[in-house]
C-alpha cells in the first residue's frame, strides 16, 4: 500500500453554508475549523490546505452556555500604558457577532501561515443574506 499525499492543485473545494441560529458557539466553531482544515476529507494531508470554504449565517443568533454572556471577557491591549480593553461577550455579540465567531474559529486553527490562509476561507454574516450565491453553497449536514 502506498500513502497518497494531496497536492495543492488537485484539491477540489466545496462551499458550505452553516446556520448559526440556536447553535452553541464552541461546538459550531469546531465543526467550522474541521471543514476549513479539510479533516473531513479522506485526502487530508497536514501540510497541505485541503479545506473547503465555509459561510456562516445568522451570526447574531449564536448561543453561549451558562453565564458566559456576562462573565466571559474579550481582552485586547493597545500596547500603550493603560491600554487594556475588556468587552463582555454580551456586548461583543450585540456589536460585532461576526468577530466573535471568527475569533473562536481562529483559536482552533494552526498558528502559522497556513492557518491564516484557512481563516481567509471563512465568511461570516450577521443575517441570512450573503453574497456567495454564484459559488452554489451546499448546506452542511454534520
Amino acid at each position: 500500500m502506498k500513502t497518497t499525499l494531496a497536492k495543492p492543485h488537485e484539491v477540489e473545494r466545496t462551499w458550505y453554508v452553516i446556520d448559526a441560529e440556536g447553535q452553541t458557539l464552541g461546538r459550531m466553531a469546531t465543526k467550522v475549523a474541521t471543514i476549513l482544515r479539510g479533516k473531513h476529507k479522506p485526502i487530508y494531508t497536514p501540510h497541505v490546505d485541503t479545506g473547503d470554504f465555509v459561510i456562516v449565517i445568522n451570526a447574531e443568533k449564536i448561543q453561549l452556555t451558562g453565564k458566559k454572556l456576562d462573565q466571559k471577557l474579550y481582552r485586547h491591549h493597545s500596547q500603550h500604558p493603560g491600554g487594556m480593553k475588556e468587552v463582555k461577550y454580551r456586548d461583543l455579540l450585540r456589536d460585532k457577532p461576526e468577530f466573535a465567531i471568527q475569533h473562536a474559529v481562529k483559536g482552533m486553527l494552526p498558528k502559522n501561515v497556513m492557518g491564516r490562509q484557512m481563516l481567509s476561507k471563512l465568511k461570516v454574516y450577521q443575517g441570512t443574506e450573503h453574497s456567495h450565491e454564484a459559488q452554489n453553497p451546499v448546506p452542511y449536514k454534520g
